[in-house]
């Protein structure tokens, strides 16, 4: 067998997306309320005939990466067949589930942005990133020499980056399967867009948000499970983000930013109260993201036009904030930028 590759080792994916005190994804062997778009990728696997590209598409927080964890799981334990069970579940104790939730399976490989030289956060998905699939699929792993990759998320990618997958995605090797996941499909290059079967994952209805909420937080009470649902959007991922520290405080004070962007005063006073939060202004972007993406995507389904402004505000704003972050710059001009760019686009494009 090929030796393992360094950049699939758990030390080195770069966990943004684990929230403390709960699983991460590719530990999650339960996927809730994204029963279609299960029912859909199991019968293309096990039919024998998945495509070679799919993109997950859908808010974050809502199953994304779960669901892309458990296609790679299948594909690794028993390949592009009806040998294991239709939901696409394996076993907890199956040797590829354990390599998998060790981040340590030949098999899979996780590209994310990485950390630049101070430790920091990269604010995009590198070329050099999206070039290691070139030695990963040199490599034989896997059931029938299946081997996996997961993008997460694809939106992060410069466009060296898109480019470079772009050419792997027009002649895709053998018995591979490529996962994208994508928060803001505007963001993708439509020819990679054009080159992927979509699995669009939808938010989860309010009682399925709540009874996820009452197995993943038993001591909280009902009442407050119900207001983590309404705040969160049917994103269990931003409900358990809430549910820590202050959450539910920078969620609200993001909601208000964006209902009334606020003056140069008001800015600072936020940068404030922001700065005397542990992670506070990380969170507060956090947060002002997950509510600009789903500002974005309701109008949408209203009224297209002039979303080409909003998309360019919420990259603007995601560099900003983690420019900010990279730098240990001073929050008050970032919220007072961040301010500023709001309103100049609310004038332009109309209120989100």
């Amino acid at each position: 067998m090929a030796p393992r590759s360094r950049t699939i080792k758990t030390e080195d994916i770069v966990e943004t997306d684990r929230i403390d005190g709960f699983p991460h994804p590719r530990e999650t062997l339960r996927l809730a309320g994204q029963d279609a778009a299960l029912t859909r990728a199991a019968r293309a696997i096990r039919g024998g005939h998945p495509p070679q590209a799919w993109l997950l598409c859908g808010p974050p927080g809502i199953g994304k990466a779960t669901l892309a964890y458990r296609i790679a799981r299948y594909l690794l334990a028993f390949g592009a067949k009806a040998a294991g069970p239709e939901d696409l579940s394996v076993p907890e104790r199956d040797p590829a589930a354990l390599q998998l939730a060790a981040g340590a399976h030949p098999g899979l490989l996780v590209l994310k942005r990485g950390l630049n030289d101070s430790g920091k956060l990269m604010s995009v998905l590198g070329v050099d990133v999206v070039r290691k699939l070139q030695g990963f699929f040199g490599m034989t792993s896997g059931a029938g020499g299946w081997r996996v990759v997961i993008v997460d998320t694809a939106d992060d990618m410069n466009d060296a980056a898109a480019n470079a997958l772009l050419k792997l995605l027009e002649e895709p090797p053998q018995r591979a399967m490529l996962l994208l996941l994508s928060n803001t499909l505007g963001r993708l290059l439509p020819t990679i867009r054009s080159r992927c079967q979509r699995l669009d994952l939808r938010p989860l209805d309010p009682a399925t948000l709540e009874a996820e909420l009452a197995r993943l937080l038993p001591e909280r009470d009902s009442t407050e499970r119900a207001a983590l649902a309404r705040l969160s959007g049917g994103s269990v991922g931003l409900a358990l983000r809430l549910a820590s520290g202050d959450g539910v405080e920078l969620a609200r004070e993001a909601d208000r930013f964006l209902d009334n962007p606020p003056d140069i005063a008001a800015a600072l006073a936020l940068a404030d109260r922001i700065n005397r939060i542990t992670d506070g202004l990380d969170g507060f972007a956090a947060f002002l993201h997950d509510a600009l993406v789903a500002r974005i995507r309701a109008r949408a389904l209203q009224d297209a036009s002039n979303l080409d402004r909003w998309l360019d505000l919420l990259a603007r704003l995601d560099n900003s904030f983690t420019r900010s972050s990279a730098l240990n710059l001073d929050p008050r001009q970032t919220l007072v930028s961040a301010a500023t760019a709001l309103n100049a686009t609310s004038r332009r494009a109309g209120a989100i």
